[in-house]
């Protein structure tokens, strides 16, 4: 009896064992993480995502998925990636970050943009003004941020996505107002002259700007200028729509290397699917950004202001010239750099 005994727990103890070496007691179905990997803002947008993807997901009779988050400025966050970063899902703020991935890490196909609507952008934006109230320094346009005395507050666009559609903006206004790229490189040195610090991203500049009281405006997302406006201190500020300013889509996308590795495509996917479901539209809606669901942004077409907007194609051929004529090292911004120094 006694070595029948022994031999039960012998067996019962190699079996643990075995079952241990493989990663514990089997389930009907294992439990799903992802890692969205995101731009500065955003953190409070992905959060009521989130939420709602995993009730729906759940919902559908699929199994627990839980999606963690990793906030920073956009190109900080996407070298992060090219290093390791086991991002199941990037959602950036400008396509350079995840063409990146495509061409330096092939973490990525090439034709990632095809994969989802609307070139893989769930939503749109534009950059605007936040001044302080009543706008003491009557700032109404591009053309008020060269003026002396005005101090203005713009994330580096070497790392800030929100910083590079501010510099692309104001580049592109004055080439519609007849400028040559000679006298828009001028007119970027004039406002740059005016940037008292260049925080890293975006979230960095409004807390610059709202919480330490430097500059007279911030150049920020629509999305950030209203989500400043209808929270704490609100009071203090103004939101100025300038004449025209540049179209932002934001795009997302499967990091293809990561989820084939972790086995998460199918979540992953389901993810970036559930962007462009109403529900989704409507939380983006409710963020302040510009939703691609005609419906839901019908719904809240009181809240978003009419504007004339250009695109990064329209002014500047496309991301990539855009990115190697003014942010490379040796391009415009660095040249701008320079001349503050």
């Amino acid at each position: 009896m006694a070595g029948k005994r022994g031999t039960s727990r012998w067996l019962a103890a190699g079996t643990t064992a075995i079952m241990l070496a493989f990663g514990g007691v089997p389930t009907a179905q294992a439990d799903a993480s992802l890692l969205n990997v995101s731009y500065d803002v955003t953190r409070e947008l992905y959060k009521d995502i989130n939420a709602s993807f995993v009730a729906a997901y759940k919902q559908k009779g699929s199994e627990t998925v839980s999606v963690r988050q990793s906030h920073g400025a956009s190109s900080a966050q996407a070298l992060s990636v090219l290093q390791g970063l086991q991002a199941d899902v990037v959602t950036m703020n400008q396509p350079n970050d995840i063409d990146l991935l495509a061409e330096k890490g092939q973490l990525v196909p090439a034709n990632w943009r095809a994969r989802l609507p609307n070139d893989s952008a769930p939503y749109t934006t534009t950059m605007v003004f936040l001044v302080r109230k009543g706008n003491p320094k009557h700032i109404k346009d591009w053309d008020d941020l060269t003026k002396p005395g005005v101090q203005v507050v713009i994330p580096n666009p070497k790392t800030a996505g929100n910083g590079r559609y501010t510099y692309l903006a104001a580049w592109g206004y004055r080439k519609q107002h007849g400028g040559t790229d000679a006298q828009a490189l001028d007119f970027e040195k004039a406002i740059f002259r005016n940037v008292p610090v260049l925080d890293t991203g975006g979230r960095g500049a409004t807390t610059t700007f709202t919480q330490r009281d430097i500059g007279d405006v911030l150049v920020t997302f629509e999305n950030e200028v209203s989500l400043i406006g209808s929270g704490v201190g609100a009071g203090s500020f103004e939101a100025v729509y300038p004449s025209v300013s540049l179209l932002a889509a934001p795009p997302v996308s499967i990091v293809d290397k990561v989820v084939d590795k972790r086995g998460t495509r199918k979540e992953a996917q389901a993810y970036l699917d559930y962007l462009w479901s109403p529900a989704a539209q409507e939380i983006i809606a409710q963020h302040h950004l510009r939703p691609r669901d005609k419906n839901v942004l019908a719904k809240h077409a009181a809240e978003f202001k009419p504007i004339k907007t250009f695109t990064v194609e329209e002014m500047f051929g496309s991301w990539q010239k855009a990115q190697q004529t003014h942010f490379a090292d040796g391009g415009t911004f660095d040249q701008i750099i320079v001349d503050r120094k």
